[in-house]
């Protein structure tokens, strides 16, 4: 680098305070970075008289302000100037009087008027362009005559040599040492220029001096905790390129920086800190383009796929990833979290940017086709794509890790979705033939299903149903491969029970043999089964696979669900695959039973077998599986009489929960009443219930799930039984109590609020008044199970209980007010802080429940009071900590009021431009008499504050709440006089002690007041129109009573009629007003007056 630059040259520039800033400050003085007394003002050298190198610099940076498009062209001319001032100078014929130094043009007079155009930037706005262009030709000048002067040496200097002193070093810490000190000034538009000249200059110049580097960076290491975010974006612009070439040694700061507490960090550490915690997208994203991608820095930057700012994480998946190179370096986790993140966000953006990353960028790095090699050496040429590489996307599924990504939620069907869509050079050329499905891998078989559900949900009108049947093989010959793989899959599994014997040949993977089936069921659940001959070779097929006693449990259910779509879809095709289910439990409880240990030691009592009463012949799939060896428990067993008991214990568990997966997976796909299918009901007798009876708890949850869904096809089984499930909820374990909450809000949905009618002997008598309506005991049970789980210290239980009660309360099933009351608490609750199943389903239920119906609304108006005693109630409990682990008592209020503003309720849908409400529902149409949600509230707070015992938390609360409702025109005026009336009591009685809650009551009580005093205007003449109408109709007599008895009650003893600073007499006649067009209008809408 070159030597600093002599103090001789910067203070041989004169200059001249131009600001009117009180106080200013010579342009090298540097003792103000230690204090924060003063800031430097903008000074820009004095004119002086008019030289022939201020008429070509001015003349050049003129041109340049106007387009870009002649930068290069003026960067030359400027350094052809630059050129004649340093190496030729020329000496102009002086005029008379004049002496010959005025004249000069030497390098001192370019780099003076050079560094005055530049000062003249710093004033200028952000929304002025023309400053950006010249700062951008101002850094292609700097880097065009650094090259140029580096050109000129005898000798290229190498990077360990000290790099030589040229005209444009010497311009260019000229330029940042003169404006350095700007950078703390206490104009923001002169901080955000300075910032912005250094950071361009910085980034475009190859090198500086080593002192000048060294201020630079502790200078905008300091911009970055400045309050505008413009300038902090600026300062890591510059700060991005100089983290590039920091060394590897902790550098000592200057002692008056100590803005964290990291003083000894390095500039990388401070600029990934910024990265995390800046609360501007803009800083985030500008740091997550700039910073250098190392193993450092890499995670910090891959997290930004979580950052709340949509933008910033487009530029993830569009411009740094595809920069970042060959994304194998990546960690298999890194990339699932990477596509799962990119394909699942909520912005249609940054799924597309990720799923063009998928298809073109990763695809390339694996096929090899991102460029085709020319003839003549070995570079590639972009834009030219070889033909599709089947081997490359093999490759591409298996380091996504498809097995275990490609699951039925998994993120590689949505990749690969997006795939076959935007690549349609590899849909057309793809070929299933034989001797691939006679190969099968995990990664080809997904390849195939990912191929066949994209061609049969995604095309629009069949668009590419031919291409389907094209390329994906008959019902037949599918059959077959299944058969061939399913085979492969047993005899891996019983190949992993067995320790391998030396010099055996390994057997295929477990888990990839199960992933094939899996897949392969996946296909056979979309096939079109008219062909009768495919058809009875699938159903043999599937009839056999489900009677195999170690078949897999994801297995188990493909099974079922496709042997449901082959026997169709009518009533009787449903019994008849249920009469074949049940055959199968039969035959899978016989195989897997010891039939000695049977005939000797009996049945379980708690279990009876499908067999005793049914008469079932096993199939040839049954047979192989009883003379299979025996080894470990059996084995054990014959020798120990202990393990023998034990071993057969576990063979009835294992029995037990075998066949009730299948029970279960079955029910899932029966829709016929439960007394019109006599297999069900046998299922029902001799499986269910006895599973529900058993003391192994596995088998009793099992039991209870298939017994939820019995209930399910008939009502009468889920009153008989709804008493059971409220006892497995107080007597059973988490995942019993999880369990049954579930069944019960299902049953709740599908039969609707009377099956909490209950039968009358389960209804307890009461000591209520005569009279008196009493919910059913059954009713109240339901309540006090939902309300207790809302409480429960699980998880699992509390997140399940609110799934469930935002479910019944979305579809009014369950209308009690306690039940809302416990739920909007325990969204508020700080010990559901952690749980996030909870927090995610009532932060969207809650406002849609409010929002969707007037009726909910006010439902949730009146519990409100309720809440915040219960949320300060628990508040109190917890210890009473503020802040980010407590609770937000403004948040609180105006998350309350948010959710019961009528404004936002979807029968105001004609204010959104909507059209799909009746008229009844909507607030303009809203009877006179009826008040606002808001009114009532504002009723009922301020009827709570005036009540003694009331605490701090619980009043911030309701001023908070207070200040953001909002009162509607149409309002009844007897009810906003009423209002009033509380608001001039609670502003005389102080119920407040601090300011806010004053001014909650104040901007509430002028609402009321210009409400009123509308009102009463627009009425007036409404009333006088109503008595000339009456008279025709023999009703002036009742308007002159009404008129009368509310004269007599406004006017008082005192004679006093103004309250407020508004006409009482005026106000009460609104009353008056409402009561005339009630009389007229005689139940019609309303004519005049709002």
């Amino acid at each position: 680098m070159p030597g600093r630059i002599s103090t001789r040259s910067r203070q041989s520039i004169p200059t001249s305070g131009l600001s009117s800033k009180a106080s200013s400050q010579t342009l090298n003085n540097r003792q103000s970075n230690s204090s924060r007394v003063s800031s430097p003002a903008v000074t820009i050298p004095e004119d002086g008289p008019t030289s022939n190198v201020r008429i070509q610099v001015c003349a050049i940076f003129g041109d340049a302000q106007r387009t870009i498009a002649g930068h290069r062209k003026l960067a030359v001319n400027l350094r052809k100037v630059q050129e004649r001032c340093c190496y030729e100078p020329v000496r102009i014929k002086p005029k008379k009087g004049e002496s010959q130094e005025e004249d000069g043009m030497g390098e001192q007079d370019f780099n003076a008027e050079v560094l005055r155009c530049t000062l003249r930037l710093l004033g200028v706005k952000k929304s002025e362009t023309a400053a950006d262009r010249v700062i951008r030709f101002l850094g292609l000048f700097l880097k065009h005559a650094s090259d140029k002067d580096i050109s000129l040496l005898p000798q290229p200097p190498s990077e360990d040599d000290v790099y030589p002193e040229t005209p444009s070093t010497r311009l260019t810490t000229l330029l940042l040492s003169t404006i350095l000190p700007f950078l703390n000034s206490k104009e923001k538009t002169v901080r955000y220029r300075t910032t912005q000249i250094v950071s361009h200059t910085i980034n475009t110049v190859d090198s500086i001096d080593d002192d000048l580097f060294h201020l630079l960076r502790l200078s905008l290491l300091k911009r970055l905790h400045d309050k505008e975010p413009m300038v902090r974006v600026q300062a890591v612009l510059g700060l991005g390129r100089l983290a590039g070439n920091e060394a590897d040694d902790d550098e000592q700061e200057d002692s008056d920086f100590s803005m964290t507490s990291d003083h000894g960090s390095g500039l990388l550490e401070r600029l990934l800190e910024v990265l995390q915690n800046d609360p501007s997208a803009d800083v985030r994203r500008s740091l997550l383009l700039n910073l250098p991608l190392t193993p450092g820095t890499l995670p910090f930057l891959l997290e930004r796929a979580r950052d709340q700012d949509p933008a910033t994480r487009r530029a993830l998946y569009s411009r740094l990833l595809p920069a970042l190179g060959d994304f194998r370096h990546l960690s298999l986790s890194m990339r699932e979290k990477l596509l799962r993140w990119g394909l699942r966000d909520r912005d249609e953006n940054v799924r597309k940017a990720a799923g063009k990353l998928f298809r073109e960028r990763w695809i390339e790095d694996c096929a090899g086709t991102l460029a085709a090699t020319d003839d003549t050496g070995g570079k590639p040429k972009e834009g030219e794509a070889q033909p599709p590489n089947f081997e490359g996307l093999l490759e591409l599924l298996e380091r996504i890790d498809v097995v275990n990504s490609g699951v039925e939620n998994g993120v590689a069907l949505e990749a690969m979705k997006g795939f076959w869509e935007g690549r349609a050079d590899y849909r057309n050329a793809v070929v299933f033939d034989q001797e691939f499905w006679g190969s099968l891998t995990a990664e080809s078989v997904f390849m195939a299903r990912s191929f066949n559900s994209f061609c049969r949900d995604a095309g629009e009108h069949g668009k590419y149903d031919d291409l389907v049947d094209e390329k994906m093989p008959e019902v037949t010959a599918l059959a077959f491969y299944l058969e061939r793989y399913l085979a492969a899959l047993m005899t891996s599994l019983a190949a992993a029970k067995n320790p391998p014997t030396e010099g055996a040949e390994e057997d295929v993977d477990p888990v990839e043999a199960e992933f094939i089936v899996e897949q392969l069921l996946h296909i056979a659940s979309t096939l079109d089964y008219s062909d009768e001959v495919g058809r009875r070779k699938m159903f043999t097929l599937l009839r056999e696979t489900l009677a195999m006693p170690d078949l897999p449990d994801e297995v188990t259910r493909l099974v079922v669900s496709v042997l449901r779509d082959v026997c169709g879809g009518t009533e009787d095709a449903e019994r008849e695959f249920c009469a074949v289910v049940l055959e199968a439990v039969a035959e899978v409880h016989d195989t897997i039973m010891d039939p000695e240990a049977d005939v000797e030691g009996g049945e379980d009592e708690s279990f009876h077998s499908a067999r005793s009463e049914l008469s079932i012949t096993p199939t040839k799939a049954s047979i192989p599986s009883k003379k299979a060896p025996k080894g470990g428990l059996e084995e054990e067993a014959e020798e120990d009489p202990d393990a023998a008991a034990d071993a057969k214990a576990i063979k009835e568990i294992l029995v037990n929960l075998k066949c009730l997966l299948i029970a279960q997976a079955t029910l899932s796909h029966v829709y016929t009443p439960l007394q019109s299918n006599p297999s069900l009901l046998n299922l029902l007798n001799n499986l269910i219930i006895p599973a529900v009876r058993s003391h192994e708890a596995p088998i009793r949850e099992a039991g209870l799930r298939c017994l939820g869904l019995c209930c399910l096809l008939d009502r009468s089984l889920a009153e008989e039984n709804l008493g059971l499930f409220l006892h497995c909820w107080a007597k059973g374990s988490e995942a019993l109590q999880e369990e049954v909450l579930g069944v019960v809000a299902d049953l709740l949905l599908s039969h609707g609020p009377g099956l909490l009618a209950g039968d009358p002997a389960m209804t307890a008598t009461t000591t209520a008044t005569p009279g008196a309506k009493e919910a059913p005991a059954v009713a109240r049970q339901v309540s006090k199970m939902y309300t207790r789980a809302l409480r429960s210290t699980s998880v699992d239980v509390a997140g399940m209980a609110a799934i469930a009660l935002c479910k019944l309360l979305l579809s009014q099933v369950l209308r009690e007010p306690e039940l809302l009351k416990q739920l909007i608490i325990a969204y508020f609750d700080p010990e559901t802080k952690g749980n996030l199943r909870l927090r995610q389903a009532l932060s969207y239920a809650l406002p849609v429940f409010s929002h969707s119906r007037k009726e909910n609304m006010r439902r949730v108006g009146e519990v409100v009071g309720g809440v915040v005693r219960g949320v300060v109630s628990r508040w109190e409990e917890d210890g009473g900590e503020e802040g980010e682990e407590g609770v937000n008592w403004g948040v609180l209020g105006g998350v309350l009021a948010e959710w019961t503003d009528e404004r936002r309720g979807v029968w105001n849908v004609e204010k959104l431009g909507g059209m799909s409400l009746t008229e009844g529902d909507r607030d303009a149409d809203r009877d006179a008499e009826e008040a606002s949600v808001h009114l009532t509230l504002a009723l009922d707070t301020l009827e709570r504050l005036n009540e003694k015992g009331l605490g701090k938390e619980e009043r911030k609360t309701l001023a908070s709440l207070l200040s953001k409702l909002h009162l509607a025109p149409n309002n009844p005026p007897a009810t906003l006089l009423a209002l009033q009336t509380l608001l001039e009591e609670s502003l005389a009685s102080r119920v407040f002690s601090d300011a806010a809650g004053r001014n909650a009551l104040l901007k509430l009580n002028a609402s009321v007041a210009k409400i009123l005093a509308a009102k009463g205007v627009a009425e007036v003449k409404g009333t006088q129109e109503a008595k000339e109408g009456a008279e025709e109709e023999g009703l002036d007599e009742e308007v002159e009573e009404v008129t009368t008895e509310v004269e007599e009650q406004v006017v008082g003893d005192d004679g006093q009629e103004g309250v407020g600073g508004m006409d009482r007499l005026s106000t009460e006649k609104d009353v008056v007003d409402s009561l005339v067009d009630e009389l007229l209008s005689d139940g019609e809408d309303e004519t005049g007056g709002f």
